[in-house]
């Protein structure tokens, strides 16, 4: 099956609770991502305002400045302490 997002809602300081297809549903703090990559469409995100404008589109989280996050990076962003996902993580290539 194809991972995807159904639903997103934003708790604010760049977290965002997502629903996944697979009906798990976790917290993905993403304000490290926002701030550790320095290419133009993160730096623009980190302006909270425009970070929380995103809307589900083609599977996955998309924003207003072309940005998309891959659902297998947002699952494991919301799941990566979750022991039960670390094999599917490692077949993903995360660690």
């Amino acid at each position: 099956m194809m991972l995807s997002i159904i639903d997103a809602t934003y708790l604010g300081d760049y977290k965002i609770v997502l629903m996944f297809n697979d009906k798990n549903t976790g917290v993905a703090n993403l304000r490290d991502v926002m701030f550790i990559d320095n290419r133009v469409p993160f730096l623009e995100l980190r302006d909270e305002n425009e970070f929380k404008k995103f809307k589900i589109e083609h599977d996955t989280l998309v924003w207003e400045n072309g940005l998309d996050l891959a659902p297998e990076f947002l699952f494991f962003e919301a799941f990566k302490k979750s022991p039960e996902f670390q094999e599917q993580f490692k077949t993903w290539g995360y660690k």
